[in-house]
């Protein structure tokens, strides 16, 4: 359609419409629902990554299993769905990851029971050395939880009041029983005692029990063959006396004990008291 348009000098022409104009509506519509589309598309793809960690965190939300115990079934049922869950079957651990109480405790006597035979072995073959040398009085024997403790316990027989020296009956003993303990796997811990006297050549009892472990250790090293670096020397003062009948407690502190360190887990080793007293000693 044209419409009359005069110009100057009375000239009239008719202005041209432009009839196309429609089509860039049209265009704006159709990018309009392109990008609807596409939105509706993308909304519709699950991220898996983040649906999983969405599953997990309701599942833990509501007390149900998580992680590898969740497991969801096809069909659109929803992530918490009843039918969704799919529990593992009940485990034979406990909830601390070891085996039931049951299980677990027959094994751990059963392993006791190895370890002190194996403790008692060791004692059997040193009371042999010692009685080749007729020093077996001098010593005693126990199994507690920490293993085989060897006491060297006799009197005067191993130092003098306020002493760290060996006498010779000590050296005897120390001989006899290094090289069985030289033979052995186990750790040794040299654990020097003093009675509840002050003394006066060291500032205290500390010092003096420190001293005898330590001599002690220096003649299994140097002269029975114990490798030094399974040993080690401790001054425990007069805070771990016994109490024997019939002794002075004074000179009966005036000791050193040799400890065989069993290797064993402890759930092991706290029943090795019970079992050693079950099939005879201690």
């Amino acid at each position: 359609m044209r419409s009359p348009r005069r110009r100057r000098g009375g000239e009239e022409h008719e202005e041209e419409v432009n009839v196309e104009r429609w089509t860039t509506s049209y265009m704006d519509m159709v990018t309009v629902m392109m990008c609807l589309f596409i939105v509706l598309f993308a909304i519709s793809q699950v991220d898996q990554q983040k649906f999983f960690a969405l599953r997990e965190s309701l599942a833990a939300t509501f007390g149900q299993p998580t992680g590898a115990n969740l497991q969801v079934l096809d069909g659109g049922q929803g992530v918490l769905a009843a039918d969704s869950v799919v529990p593992d079957p009940p485990d034979v651990t406990n909830q601390s990851g070891g085996p039931v109480h049951g299980v677990d405790e027959a094994g751990n006597i059963e392993k006791a029971r190895q370890e002190v035979a194996d403790l008692r072995e060791l004692q059997r073959r040193i009371q042999e050395a010692l009685e080749q040398r007729q020093v077996a009085s001098d010593v005693t024997f126990a199994i507690t939880d920490r293993g085989l403790i060897i006491g060297l316990v006799s009197a005067d027989v191993f130092f003098s009041t306020e002493s760290a020296k060996l006498t010779d009956e000590a050296l005897l003993v120390i001989d006899a029983l290094s090289p069985e303990l030289a033979a052995t796997r186990y750790d040794l811990s040299v654990e020097g005692h003093a009675n509840t006297v002050p003394t006066v050549r060291y500032p205290t009892n500390w010092e003096l029990s420190a001293d005898r472990a330590s001599q002690v250790l220096r003649r299994m090293v140097e002269s029975g063959g114990v490798p030094a670096d399974r040993m080690r020397a401790v001054g425990l003062g007069d805070a771990h006396p016994i109490d024997a009948a019939g002794q002075d407690p004074l000179t009966i502190n005036r000791r050193v004990d040799v400890v065989v360190l069993s290797d064993a887990p402890e759930a092991v080793r706290v029943l090795m008291p019970q079992v050693a007293a079950e099939t005879g000693g201690t």
